[in-house]
């Protein structure tokens, strides 16, 4: 993008570019339609968003009380509407019910198996102003870029820790992590991993597919928040500022070929009971689009950013985030859910026994981290971080923490046949 051009490469603003910073921020005429595609985005036909945003929009979590809970909790199948009074706030006083029932869930669907994975951001330049990430093109942190070479000795770094799923991620540029970066980096993880995932910019159908070509398996992507109106007034420039473009990813991404895709809203950003009401519907109703395919869900939390102390999340405190969890494992029994390093060990140890089927290990949200981390090569250049996290414990700690709790830890569960034409199935 030519107008953020100097903002991705340099870490130090002009006066112009301050200048722009401030109108965006005070003077909503100066930014782009954030319902409008944008050239070269792709539109698909389909009518989930129009679904999923019918429902949010009709959602009355006050009219729902004690007794619509408790027969919520009595039915052998979850309805949107069961769903929904299990969102609402007369369902709080029921979550010992509710972890009891989501409990039984994850029992029958996933027996005592928690999955483990770590994240490599490989790059944090970004075009996007989103006002509460850590990435955004007007932060002044230390932008940085891995090499094939330096992401190559991320990975083995990462590898001969034990673990087998990554989840590679990048600032949101086209220019400076372009789709040719991307799949490269895609097939060097394929030496190393047995399943690779992407938390990348949404692309479209057939640059998913050259993607899953090149070896991911499955995508993740943050709605941040369904409310599209809260949505603009957060996302002031850039290509993420296209909220339908942005929901619609999941759908293309399956269209392309992806084994299995992620969905999330960043709780605290809006009303955290309709966003994770949206959230679930949208997995709901591409669940029965797309039977074939996996889905998971997590619903991480608003974390301090470098920068930025006033970034004022709407609260959601550990019970709302425990009822939120058993409400989809209630409602959504066949879905994953992972919960990452966003959130304390204690609650991550405690999820696990109830409804969470993934967790990260091993994490760090900074660029190039894992090397200088993890093999004493302190000279190793990192990249600022994207966000600050709660649970810093590493793949055995993590390993040993689900042992201990009568669980068995997985590390892959997932074996690929390659075709005659190179493609995996």
């Amino acid at each position: 993008m030519e107008e953020n051009q100097f903002l991705i490469e340099n870490s130090a603003l002009t006066g112009e570019a301050l200048e722009k910073k401030r109108r965006l921020e005070q003077d909503p005429s100066s930014r782009t339609d954030h319902m409008a595609y944008m050239e070269g985005m792709e539109q698909i036909q389909s009518d989930v968003r129009e679904r999923v945003m019918a429902q949010t929009a009709a959602y009355d979590y006050d009219r729902y009380t004690a007794a619509d809970v408790a027969a919520a909790l009595s039915h052998d199948t979850c309805t949107i509407e069961d769903f929904k009074a299990l969102l609402s706030p007369a369902a709080l006083p029921f979550l010992e019910q509710m972890a009891e029932k989501a409990q039984l869930e994850t029992r029958k669907h996933f027996g005592n198996s928690v999955y483990i994975f770590t994240p490599l951001y490989i790059a944090n330049y970004c075009e996007n102003y989103c006002i509460y990430c850590g990435f955004n093109c007007y932060n002044q942190i230390h932008r940085k870029k891995l090499t094939m070479e330096e992401i190559e000795r991320e990975m083995k770094v990462i590898a001969d820790s034990g673990i087998e799923e990554i989840l590679m991620l990048t600032g949101e540029s086209r220019k400076m992590s372009d789709l040719n970066y991307i799949g490269e980096a895609c097939k060097l993880a394929r030496k190393y991993f047995r399943n690779v995932g992407l938390e990348i910019y949404p692309v479209n159908a057939d640059e998913y597919a050259y993607l899953h070509q090149c070896g991911a398996d499955y995508i993740t992507v943050f709605q941040e928040t369904y409310n599209p109106d809260k949505y603009e007034t957060l996302h002031l420039m850039g290509h993420k500022r296209v909220w339908p473009y942005r929901f619609e990813a999941q759908e293309r991404a399956l269209r392309g070929g992806m084994r299995g895709v992620g969905f999330s809203a960043l709780l605290g950003l809006d009303d955290f009971r309709k966003d994770a009401l949206a959230t679930g519907l949208h997995v709901y109703y591409l669940q029965r689009k797309y039977p074939h395919a996996e889905m998971s869900l997590s619903c991480p939390r608003l974390r301090p950013i470098i920068n930025n102390e006033k970034i004022n999340p709407r609260d959601v405190h550990e019970k709302q985030l425990c009822q939120i969890l058993c409400a989809y494992r209630i409602f959504l029994p066949f879905a994953g859910i992972t919960v990452s390093s966003r959130e304390n060990a204690r609650f991550r140890n405690g999820i696990i026994r109830i409804a969470a089927t993934k967790v990260s290990a091993g994490v760090s949200t900074g660029i190039g981290d894992h090397e200088a981390k993890y093999s004493g090569k302190e000279e190793a250049a990192a990249g600022d971080e994207q966000f600050e996290i709660a649970d810093s414990r590493s793949f055995d700690e993590m390993y040993d923490a689900i042992c201990a709790q009568g669980l068995q830890p997985v590390l892959n569960d997932y074996i690929y046949t390659d075709a005659e034409d190179g493609s995996r199935f």
